[in-house]
């Protein structure tokens, strides 16, 4: 089905992306794997390739293109060989909005530089030991001393958080209202480098393998109150505005990586040979196929529209839960589906299938989990309590 969302330039980035991966990612992946994380030039090469600033305004060296049009693929061409590019998604998907929406020139003047070469690779920890969705519940505190903040507390599951040279952390300065745990968040901009900062132990995952996602500890931190982002207490509303995008990103990969599981099993039937037969001339195989294209093709007009709605502003919180929700579970079933056909070659992690499939499942997780996306859409229904 022909998409309308992307144009020649993007066709043009598309093979410059896909040249990229394949000289600079693949013959380095299974050592990354084995390290847990990508190294640090690899996200310098990708600012000398301009990837890093494509969002970024042109007046801080970057190209000034909004939307995700582009992240998305690179998420396409990243799972197509059933690699990932470390935290990239997190750094120009997720943690670049925040800074755009909530940073003050002086900020962005001295951030900037640094997001778009890859000297400065960010993060963002909401996630604490015990709190998961419950983002009310954050407890890594955060008190006003003069001139700066003393960051104590702890988050995991951070994305990118072992190669972060600055990470906005979701605190709590000031206790929550009687009628209102969500007041009294902020967002900090930590320096990594910050006397009292440490990152804990590797965290052993089912997939995302070359994706560093780091346990982090704050004792006594000293953060200046110049690297307040935004204002004191409103984090709340910041956090909620901001996962619109972060959502949809996942939607969008979670698409890509279901394309790229059906474009690897049919080139792996068509090659072999059971019976003396193709895989392929199975009605089976021909019947598995067919309904993991259905389903591709209806969960990518889906994204498509809304990422076309998010560009003009209109894409709702519901909208987008619906995205999230039915893109990560069609992929989950498509990868089973075409993992099987590979039989016990797919079960190996030199396939890309096998890798897409354990990376597939924290889709249904992360981003707030599949459960809350339900909640989110059901609400949107008018339904009676």
């Amino acid at each position: 089905m022909h998409r309308t969302i992307y144009t020649e330039e993007h066709q043009a980035f598309r093979e410059t992306i896909r040249a990229f991966i394949a000289r600079e990612v693949v013959p380095h992946y299974e050592q990354w794997e084995a390290d847990g994380k990508v190294p640090r030039a690899l996200y310098r090469r990708l600012g000398d390739l301009g990837v890093l600033g494509i969002a970024v305004p042109e007046r801080f060296g970057g190209a000034g293109v909004d939307g995700l049009r582009f992240s998305a693929i690179i998420a396409e061409e990243s799972a197509r060989v059933g690699v990932t590019l470390g935290a990239l998604r997190v750094h120009a998907d997720l943690v670049l909005p925040y800074l755009l929406d909530l940073g003050t020139e002086e900020q962005l003047t001295r951030w900037m530089p640094g997001f778009v070469s890859g000297d400065m690779m960010t993060a963002i920890a909401m996630t604490e030991p015990g709190t998961g969705s419950d983002l009310a519940g954050i407890r890594t505190t955060a008190r006003r001393e003069g001139d700066h903040y003393v960051l104590d507390g702890a988050k995991t599951f951070i994305t990118g958080g072992a190669n972060a040279h600055r990470v906005l952390v979701v605190c709590r300065t000031s206790p929550p209202a009687p009628d209102d745990r969500r007041a009294g968040l902020s967002i900090l901009a930590v320096d990594t480098s910050s006397d009292g900062f440490s990152v804990g132990r590797k965290l052993e995952k089912i997939g995302l393998q070359a994706q560093d996602t780091a346990e982090l500890s704050f004792q006594d931190v000293r953060v200046p109150a110049a690297d307040l982002l935004g204002e004191e207490g409103r984090a709340f509303g910041y956090l909620s505005r901001h996962l619109l995008q972060e959502r949809l990103s996942i939607a969008l990969g979670a698409v890509g990586a279901a394309s790229a599981a059906i474009e690897l099993a049919v080139a792996y039937v068509n090659e072999r040979e059971v019976f003396g037969k193709p895989v392929s001339s199975f009605q089976n195989t021909r019947f598995a196929l067919a309904e993991c294209q259905a389903e591709t093709l209806a969960a990518q007009a889906l994204a498509d529209r809304c990422l076309e709605a998010h560009e003009r502003g209109e894409l709702t919180p519901a909208d987008v839960a619906a995205a999230k929700l039915f893109c990560t579970e069609v992929l989950g079933r498509v990868v089973d589906k075409c993992l099987q056909l590979h039989g016990g070659y797919g079960y190996m992690r030199e396939y890309a299938i096998a890798r897409l499939y354990a990376d597939a499942r924290v889709c249904r997780i992360y981003g707030g989990s599949n459960e809350i996306q339900k909640s989110l859409i059901s609400s949107s229904l008018g339904l009676k309590k």
